[in-house]
């Protein structure tokens, strides 16, 4: 049973959230990142889409999350992972890390990031 991992790095995106009503207006850049394990032994054997995640599915879930505006980076890598587990069943694990670019703290930062992962139940 050769199980693994379909990963998505570095997607970026022009995006409003954050916690404070500017933010959500203004806009900012972010990165995200996600891991889908799921069980490889169709695939392999197959060598066909099917039997796999198709990263282009995942690319769309992500991109139609981070359209809505939300206040907490956790919010919304939660709302990631529930779609992709939602819409893709054969996705035993999901970890997803969410970036947002030059964080308004009133000093230097190149990113604050929140990583989340859940399990299938």
């Amino acid at each position: 049973m050769p199980a693994g991992t379909v990963a998505l790095e570095g997607m970026e995106f022009f995006a409003y959230h954050g916690y404070y009503a500017e933010e959500r207006e203004v806009g900012n850049k972010y990165t995200v990142d996600i891991s889908v394990h799921t069980d490889f032994t169709q695939a392999a054997d197959s060598d066909e889409l099917e039997g796999t995640i198709n990263y282009e599915v995942v690319y769309k879930l992500v991109k139609a999350q981070m359209k809505i505006p939300t206040k907490l980076l956790e919010s919304l890598a939660k709302r990631i992972i529930d779609s992709v587990l939602n819409e893709l069943p054969n996705v035993n694990e999901v970890s997803v890390s969410v970036a947002k670019h030059n964080p308004p703290i009133g000093g230097v930062c190149a990113k604050s990031i929140v990583t989340l992962t859940q399990s299938r139940k």
